[in-house]
């Protein structure tokens, strides 16, 4: 008791009962968390009994849950007019015991996004993620979006992510999200985003690099450099130099990059067996498609590991991932052979959701 005394959580008649200057809530998931005013700060375990809970059943007739302007849930009342912060379903709550043995592993091939995110409270976090348009990158901004994040898409085509925009905002009408133009084979668009990015005065959080290109014919970008490599690749990490001082004052924040398994087949040696970095950015000559994206996913892993060895010591983690054995997409449009064999392969991978 003399140690419940010191941190200020002296006896009471209960153990669900919260010591002075606690207060419950609730997410918008129905997750419930509690707020110490005294020190301003959050948590999800109750502070005397270490539970947590959730409020369990609908709101109650005439009730319709909303968000303020500060991303805090609000609960309101059309039968009596009036307004609480208090869920009306506070005292049908049912413990989640985050300790108690689980025989499946937390996570596995068919679990969502949503699924992933349940019970998580992102207001006041700010996530970009690029190529947010659709595929993987859509469902990445949908999730954390519908979580109360303020997200960012960061998209090549205007329209195609206003469209989006649109598509996430149908789902919830206060969501956080908007686009703004992104160009990763074009430097100069890239430099552009992140100076307009800078003038919202955001902080920045999460930093997703999803956008790539897959399977197309030789090409070479205004800079003068192989389009996948400069895609899904260079385009990154410039964006990651211009906004580096952004992650650094919002920590703890993070990078992360969206590489792939075939990063293990880069085949970037000359016919002496020595490393040849030239075929990073190919001529026409020694250009393959296939090759020219595992490289560029070598890199990406590269390029993490190194972010998370230079910026861990202020607070910004880097990670990289592999998202599934292919993922049925659009990215794999710009070939009809690569089309064939997707639709083939659709049946027995996983759905983007499933990302």
């Amino acid at each position: 008791m003399a140690a419940l005394k010191f941190a200020g959580l002296d006896d009471t008649d209960s153990e669900e009962e919260l010591p002075p200057g606690w207060e419950e809530r609730t997410t918008k998931d129905g997750w419930v968390y509690y707020a110490n005013h005294l020190e301003e700060r959050t948590q999800w375990d109750h502070p005397k009994s270490g539970k947590r809970k959730r409020v369990a059943g609908d709101l109650p007739y005439g009730w319709e849950q909303e968000t303020d302007e500060n991303g805090q849930v609000y609960f309101v009342d059309h039968i009596n007019k009036r307004t609480t912060y208090l869920d009306p379903r506070m005292a049908f709550t049912v413990e989640d015991n985050p300790m108690k043995p689980n025989v499946k592993q937390k996570y596995d091939g068919n679990t969502t996004a949503m699924e992933v995110l349940e019970g998580r409270d992102l207001s006041g976090k700010v996530f970009i993620i690029t190529g947010a348009n659709s595929g993987i990158g859509f469902e990445t901004a949908k999730s954390v979006a519908l979580h109360g994040a303020h997200v960012i898409l960061a998209c090549r085509n205007p329209s195609q992510a206003d469209e989006a925009v649109c598509r996430i905002l149908k789902e919830w009408h206060k969501a956080k999200v908007e686009a703004i133009a992104l160009d990763l084979a074009s430097l100069q668009s890239v430099w552009e985003f992140a100076e307009t990015f800078k003038s919202k005065n955001l902080a920045l959080h999460v930093l997703v690099c999803n956008a790539a290109v897959f399977g197309l014919p030789w090409q070479v970008t205004e800079d003068g450099l192989e389009r996948t490599f400069q895609v899904n690749y260079l385009g990154h990490f410039y964006l990651i130099q211009q906004l580096k001082d952004v992650l650094c004052r919002s920590a703890p924040a993070r990078v992360v990059m969206v590489s792939s398994e075939s990063h293990r087949f880069p085949y970037i040696k000359n016919n002496s067996g020595k490393l040849d970095l030239n075929l990073l950015s190919p001529s026409k000559k020694e250009y393959w498609a296939m090759l020219a994206y595992n490289r560029s996913k070598l890199c990406s892993i590269l390029l993490s590991n190194e972010l998370n060895r230079r910026l861990s010591p202020h607070g910004v983690t880097s990670n990289a991932l592999h998202p599934g054995n292919v993922i049925y997409s659009s990215i794999h449009h710009n070939w009809w052979v690569y089309t064939l064999l997707f639709t083939l392969a659709r049946p027995f991978t996983k759905s983007l959701v499933r990302a």
